[in-house]
């Protein structure tokens, strides 16, 4: 299959990548410097340099590679967010989720690509009661904190994007493992190593994962399997906050975590980050199970965490 993939050096798009080359696709990687350009040439793929914000642009470089399937991962997150700044630190891949959505579903549909998949989250629910574990068909935020609100809007608009274009969407959980921040090496792992990273309150928000590499597997499921629909992609196990950090910490060989009020978080975290601890829940997966012919490798962030930190 010939594949069209934007964002192909990213947290999911490097080991996707990888992947499409060894199971004998036909990859061109969208990226935006000459830098990663390179590196997906080194994975096996034809490369391009497009500016996903430039609509003529990714049109002229999708017709070019006449894909069967478009894939959207494009993300511009920083390497270390700062919690009191999300709105600063997502302005970028908001407009990618939003404009960058659009230019790359009409280039698809100007090359007649059968297949376009995106990449959206499944920690973007509305709250129910306490313990739900999400499934797709359940609303996503409609009141989100201050913080997260033009995120929130963004993610909505993209998956109506590729929604109606008949387009899958896959709504991925907290990516974890080699290239993530969730790692040895990641912000998020830097952190819990350092004990910057406390459990607030009593840690009871739950948070679903997905290693990274069961992630680019789902994506490749993806490409041949399943109706245009939301898919979670997530493991088995909702993880509440007041378990996955000690166990991060574990893996990590650091000490345990502190413990800190929620009032006194939320000065330094945000209302949103204190929710995300706090009230946070976790999804299902077992649409993409069913539909998707998928089931991820570390069926829980206990194993993975241990086994496939990176």
């Amino acid at each position: 299959m010939r594949v069209f993939l934007a964002g192909a050096t990213g947290a999911i798009g490097a080991p996707l990548l990888a992947l499409l080359v060894a199971d004998g696709h036909e990859v061109t990687g969208m990226t935006r410097s000459p830098e990663k350009a390179a590196a997906v040439r080194a994975a096996g793929a034809e490369a391009v340099i497009v500016d996903a914000l430039d609509a003529d642009a990714v049109t002229s470089a999708v017709v070019a590679a006449r894909p069967e399937a478009v894939v959207h991962q494009l993300t511009a997150i920083p390497p270390r967010l700062d919690p009191r700044k999300i709105v600063r630190d997502f302005a970028l891949t908001d407009r990618l989720r939003t404009q960058g959505t659009r230019n790359l579903v009409a280039a698809a549909q100007r090359a007649g690509a059968s297949r376009v998949l995106a990449q959206s989250i499944a920690f973007a629910y509305a709250s129910g009661p306490l313990g739900t574990v999400h499934v797709e068909d359940d609303p996503l935020m409609a009141d989100p904190p201050a913080q997260f609100k033009r995120s929130a809007a963004a993610i909505a608009e993209l998956e109506r994007t590729v929604l109606g274009a008949g387009g899958i969407v896959l709504r991925y959980g907290y990516f974890y493992g080699p290239g993530t921040s969730i790692s040895a090496r990641g912000s998020l792992g830097q952190e819990v190593a350092r004990r910057r990273l406390p459990i607030v309150g009593g840690g009871g928000g739950v948070w679903s994962f997905i290693h990274v590499q069961d992630a680019a597997r789902a994506t490749v499921a993806a490409l041949t399997q399943g109706a245009s629909d939301t898919y979670n992609v997530v493991d088995d196990e909702p993880a509440p906050v007041h378990e996955w950090i000690p166990a991060l910490a574990d893996a990590l060989g650091a000490k345990a975590p502190r413990r800190v009020p929620a009032w006194l978080a939320r000065p330094l975290a945000g209302e949103y980050g204190v929710m995300t601890m706090t009230r946070a829940q976790g999804a299902s997966n077992a649409r993409a199970k069913h539909e998707l012919g998928w089931t991820p490798r570390y069926a829980s962030w206990r194993e993975g965490f241990q086994s496939a930190l990176g």
